[in-house]
């Protein structure tokens, strides 16, 4: 018992792997999902304060790294499933906060409780840190979506993903750093030669002009 099945339990997170059930030619773990998401949120966070938007980088860095690791507890879920709706969605977050509440009191001494009750809260809130978080996810999503689309993996899941990871990125589309990974990011990702290359280039058009009209 202790911290050290807190340490233990993060070997446990590179044999999560996301996506489960579905055909993949690239397999993604939570333990990699969290660095990449804390990589993109780091440039987020770079783009939003060279614009003027003052950014508490230790909160950003603690949301992004922590941000899943509740799924320990429960596994990954399918993002169409978890986000069916806003019931089912808050019913996942309170199963895994309660979860991880019950691993923090029995494995952390009292004097780290707290720090780690917190640190392990969903993280992505209204702040500009939590918006940068929430954006930050659902750009890797996009980009693993995007990878299997690529290859040319036949399971309609990874359009489904692709779509629903743009669309949430566009609720964001005051931000700075969404302004700038719709100009400067996204159209080269486009731009690579891919299987159905035209198709999602439509999707993809067709998804933000809607979401920019609004």
């Amino acid at each position: 018992m202790g911290v050290h099945q807190y340490f233990k339990s993060l070997s446990d997170l590179e044999k999560l792997y996301r996506c489960p059930g579905k055909f993949k030619f690239q397999e993604h773990s939570v333990a990699s999902h969290s660095f990449k998401v804390t990589k993109i949120a780091q440039f987020f966070g770079t783009v939003e304060e060279q614009a003027g938007n003052k950014v508490d980088w230790k909160s950003l860095y603690e949301k992004a790294l922590n941000h899943d690791y509740n799924e320990l507890f429960t596994g990954d879920i399918k993002t169409p499933v978890k986000y069916a709706s806003k019931e089912l969605r808050d019913l996942f977050s309170q199963v895994e906060e309660q979860m991880s509440k019950k691993f923090v009191l029995r494995e952390f001494p009292k004097e780290f409780q707290s720090i780690y009750l917190e640190r392990f809260k969903e993280g992505k809130d209204d702040t500009l840190e939590g918006k940068i978080l929430s954006v930050a996810d659902k750009v890797d999503l996009l980009y693993e979506s995007f990878g299997e689309i690529q290859k040319g993996n036949p399971e309609s899941l990874f359009q489904e993903i692709y779509e629903e990871s743009l669309m949430t990125i566009l609720e964001f589309k005051e931000m700075v750093s969404v302004q700038y990974f719709l100009k400067e990011i996204l159209p080269d990702m486009l731009n690579e030669k891919f299987i159905e290359h035209s198709e999602l280039n439509s999707i993809t058009k067709k998804i933000i002009k809607a979401n920019l009209s609004d």
